[in-house]
């Protein structure tokens, strides 16, 4: 490890002309989502040292089954050992330890950038108290990063030094301090950072907003009500629409509501549409049915759909059957669709439900055959036998089996068709069916943005 380590330290010289350089070629944009020049990557990526290639691509996340990097060969697993996370922190000696440390005090951001992530991985006491004296050096980057490392570690001990550093003269450091004492979520810190919230800079108000949603602490509701309302940083009035959601305020819900409805910012509105889904009060339902038909954002639309289906109050079944079958985004219509599944109770399924099987988009259909499930609704049956001899989609197909099945279908020839289907999913759905299995997947369910984090 050692010799990684200064190899990391060393060979950065390739890829260490600016900060921003740092940013392009690591993979870590100034903005959430802001696209970054893949250009100048692959320029900074060819002929870099192997080690330091492989812990740079672990920025880069793929999504799905299994580790990104489990692969039998991937192009550097020849030059590299694979080892995961809790081995290579393992392997951390002393000596490494202090050359980290060293290295947080240089000025090259891509060293200060890997060794506080490194350094951070072993949860040791040693690597604590190195940082808390860090926190109060008299160089700006030392304390930002001592704070940032802090953030990373977490130790109960560095709350109060943390505190301390919400006061410092530098925005930077009062920034990482206020993410890193969320992220510890120790009671002490809820009134110093509400203090925070009248900040003139809007990174140190954003990430005490954060700080404060993490704390679950229903005294900070006021306050929060206050900055969405208020503030005139769209960001900031997005990530208190987000606390309050995580705090699960009823409190909340006339403010979140006039957000949804008159913000300028599709960002607070969507975020304001998620915090009323997260809340799940009734009193949310009449403005969410309102925006998810005019809202002119796709995003808000569908986070105002999923929201409706989360409260589950049955007076939203008609407005999401009117979206179902008039919204323009896919999107929307399936969120609504899986929604209108969420509420409904055995039926009668909403005619806006039934047209949806024909949808253009093949999502949106199985999330209509998978409501239609929900619904058991045996008025629905011609409709859905129907559906089945125009659908193509095997997946679809299998969502209308179900539906079938728990719409009360009980026909032997019906079943004997599907027997005979090519498709090999449709026949074991049929089979399943048979059996007298009525429960069985697909089961659909939305990602609807944003997510619940700030």
């Amino acid at each position: 490890m050692r010799r990684i380590t200064a190899a990391i330290i060393a060979a950065f010289g390739f890829a260490t002309t600016s900060d921003a350089a740092a940013d392009v070629q690591f993979g870590t944009p100034a903005g959430f989502g802001a696209p970054f020049d893949v250009g100048a990557l692959l320029t900074a990526a060819r002929g870099a040292n192997p080690t330091i290639c492989a812990y740079a691509a672990q920025s880069v996340r793929n999504y799905g089954w299994g580790d990104r990097a489990d692969a039998p060969y991937t192009p550097l697993s020849r030059a590299v050992p694979r080892a995961d996370d809790e081995s290579r922190s393992e392997r951390l000696t002393p000596a490494d330890e202090q050359l980290l440390l060293q290295s947080l005090g240089t000025d090259d951001a891509c060293v200060r950038e890997l060794s506080v992530r490194l350094v951070t991985r072993r949860k040791s006491e040693a690597v604590a108290s190195a940082l808390l004296t860090r926190l109060t050096a008299a160089e700006v980057p030392m304390r930002e990063v001592a704070a940032y490392g802090l953030g990373l570690l977490r130790p109960k001990a560095a709350v109060e030094p943390l505190i301390r550093s919400l006061r410092d003269s530098e925005n930077s450091v009062k920034a990482n301090a206020a993410w890193a004492l969320g992220r510890i979520e120790d009671g002490r810190a809820l009134a110093p950072l509400l203090g925070l919230f009248g900040d003139g800079d809007v990174v140190v108000r954003e990430a005490a907003v954060v700080a404060v949603g993490h704390m679950d602490s229903v005294r900070a509701v006021p306050a929060l009500i206050r900055v969405l309302r208020q503030d005139e940083s769209a960001r900031v009035r997005r990530v208190a629409a987000w606390a309050l959601g995580e705090l699960e305020s009823r409190e909340a819900v006339e403010a979140l509501g006039a957000a949804l409805t008159g913000d300028r910012d599709t960002g607070v509105r969507e975020m304001a549409a998620w915090a009323l889904g997260e809340i799940e009060a009734p009193a949310g339902v009449a403005v969410l049915s309102r925006v998810v038909r005019s809202d002119t954002d796709d995003k808000v639309r569908e986070t105002a759909a999923w929201a409706l289906g989360q409260i589950e109050d049955r007076s939203a079944v008609e407005v999401l059957g009117t979206v179902l079958t008039s919204d323009a985004s896919a999107r929307v219509r399936g969120t609504a669709a899986w929604a209108i599944g969420q509420i409904i109770d055995e039926g009668p399924a909403p005619a806006g439900l039934i047209r949806a099987l024909g949808d253009a988009d093949e999502d949106v259909r199985l999330k209509a055959a998978w409501a239609l499930g929900e619904a058991e609704d045996a008025n629905a049956l011609g409709a859905i036998r129907d559906a089945m001899k125009k659908e193509q989609s095997s997946e679809v197909r299998r969502a209308l089996i179900r539906a079938m099945l728990q719409n009360g279908e009980r026909s032997e020839a019906a079943f004997t068709e599907l027997l005979q289907s090519s498709d090999p999913e449709v026949r074991e759905a049929a089979v399943r069916g048979l059996a007298g299995r009525r429960s069985f997947g697909p089961w659909p369910w939305p990602q609807p943005r944003p997510r619940p984090f700030p």
